[in-house]
């Protein structure tokens, strides 16, 4: 803990602390503080040191990072503090509802650097190579007037994953219908939104976002996995990011939904509308007696999508497979 403690320390520092000041406030000796920041070296952190100032942190440290994470976070920031990062999971989403049953709090964030069961919807796999995408969790407990606005939930976390990613790395990002995010025509990020109920009452307990950004993925990588002319990377566009910063802009802005949600629901459905790459295209959906095909028209009040088909017909689509033709 020692360890995470320093990283922390020195991740929240604006310059440099010295050792005395970081054996203070953590009530150990000075050894012990230089023991942790050579192990910190050792992993690759990027710390400098002087004589006369003591330690700082030259840039991000080299792999995900929960101290690192947190200490950018304001202290009101809902996941400040709640940060979890594993090597390993089988699903973000499986894990953090588990953790949610057994009552991890609202806020908890849970990352990691390789999935071994990555899902998407529909019960789709997500490939979740190590070190090549930022996979993560959040737990929520919204505020509730109306079931019917939590059941809009995944179209607010598109918006804020969608500005997250522009403002991270500078892309261009759009928003396929309902929850995907598309750069130059190809898919960048799959959001999961899950939610669970109470057997008694059945009210609603809790909901976990997950989403996986493609971030270092290259044109062989999609191509061993079928996925070449379906998915793209930030790297392979042109806007290579930084794992951690990428984690921060992303936590900002799901705390800013989680401030927001559900007064500002019209701000959302605006900036929703604006950057959904599916309108006013060509369309295949799941329809009454099975796959029908129109042109996406429209993104009504619920997120849902509105599609003028090719029989004449007004369809509202809330829910099944959307493809862009």
């Amino acid at each position: 803990m020692e360890r995470d403690q320093v990283a922390a320390l020195l991740a929240g520092a604006e310059g440099y602390l010295s050792g005395q000041e970081m054996s203070r406030a953590l009530g150990v000796t000075r050894a012990a503080v230089w023991k942790e920041i050579e192990a910190l070296r050792g992993a690759g952190w990027p710390i400098e040191s002087s004589t006369r100032k003591g330690y700082r942190l030259s840039g991000p440290p080299p792999a995900l990072s929960a101290p690192y994470i947190s200490a950018q976070l304001d202290r009101d920031n809902l996941f400040a503090g709640k940060v979890l990062v594993e090597p390993l999971v089988d699903s973000t989403n499986t894990r953090l509802k588990a953790m949610a049953a057994a009552g991890a709090p609202t806020g908890t964030a849970l990352l990691a650097e390789e999935q071994s069961g990555g899902r998407g919807t529909h019960g789709r796999s997500f490939q979740s190579p190590r070190g090549d995408g930022l996979y993560l969790s959040v737990l929520l407990r919204p505020r509730l007037t109306k079931l019917q606005d939590l059941l809009t939930l995944t179209g607010w976390v598109g918006v804020a994953a969608r500005e997250a990613v522009e403002r991270a790395s500078g892309a261009p990002v759009g928003i396929k219908w309902l929850n995907d995010l598309y750069l130059n025509g190809k898919k960048l990020c799959g959001i999961l939104t899950e939610l669970s109920f109470l057997g008694e009452s059945g009210e609603p307990d809790y909901v976990v976002a997950g989403m996986g950004i493609n971030m270092r993925q290259t044109a062989g990588t999609f191509q061993a996995q079928g996925l070449g002319d379906i998915a793209t990377s930030l790297a392979m566009e042109g806007f290579p990011v930084e794992q951690n910063h990428l984690a921060v802009c992303l936590l900002e802005e799901l705390d800013k939904l989680v401030r927001d949600f559900p007064e500002k629901r019209a701000d959302y459905l605006e900036r929703y509308r604006a950057h959904c790459v599916t309108l006013g295209r060509r369309v295949s959906f799941d329809g009454e007696g099975g796959l029908q095909t129109g042109t996406a028209a429209g993104v009504n009040d619920q997120f849902a999508l509105r599609v003028a088909g090719d029989d004449g017909r007004e369809n509202t689509v809330f829910s099944g497979t959307v493809k862009m033709l």
